[in-house]
Formats: C-alpha cells, sequence, structure tokens
C-alpha cells in the first residue's frame, strides 16, 4: 500500500499546458486546513478549489477551466504554514 505523505507537497499540474481541465494534486502530512486556489499573473484569486479542513492523505481536484482567457494561471497551495505555488498555461 501507499504509504501516508510526511510533509505538504504540491505536485505536477497534469497536462500542463491543458485545454479546458488539468489535475492538481496534492499531500497534507496532518489534518489541516487547507486552501487551494487559482490565481491570475496580476495576483488575482480567480477561482478558489479548496478551503477547508483536510486529513492527512492526497488529495486530486479537476480545475475546469472553460470560461477563462488563454494564458498563464499560478496555482497556490497554502497548508498550516507551509505555501507552494506552481505556474500552468491554459491553452484555448
Amino acid at each position: 500500500s501507499r504509504s501516508l505523505p510526511t510533509e505538504v507537497s504540491l505536485s505536477n499540474a497534469y497536462p500542463n499546458p491543458f485545454n479546458p481541465t488539468t489535475m492538481l494534486s496534492y499531500d497534507v502530512p496532518a489534518d489541516m486546513t487547507v486552501s487551494l486556489g487559482i490565481y491570475d499573473m496580476r495576483g488575482r484569486l480567480v477561482d478558489e478549489l479548496v478551503n477547508d479542513m483536510r486529513e492527512q492523505g492526497r488529495y486530486n481536484v479537476t480545475w475546469n477551466a472553460d470560461e477563462y482567457a488563454s494564458g498563464f494561471y499560478m496555482v497556490k497551495l497554502v497548508a498550516g504554514s507551509t505555501m507552494q505555488t506552481q505556474k500552468i498555461m491554459l491553452v484555448k
């Protein structure tokens, strides 16, 4: 069986570049509040995917960007005191 995660981690989005959906995966090492958001390149939140308590484990979230313009976006994961970001590209 797969071992439980021991640290907060945001995996590479797949696919990236994408149209119109991409899979975002993250690990949580203990019960904690997690937020996962999509931001435009000006730093504005355009879509909040997660803002809730999560138990230890691995999570997968699909982002459907059908209603958003082509271009670069930032994925931001905040879990406990850890923040990780990743640039993704929507190509229509």
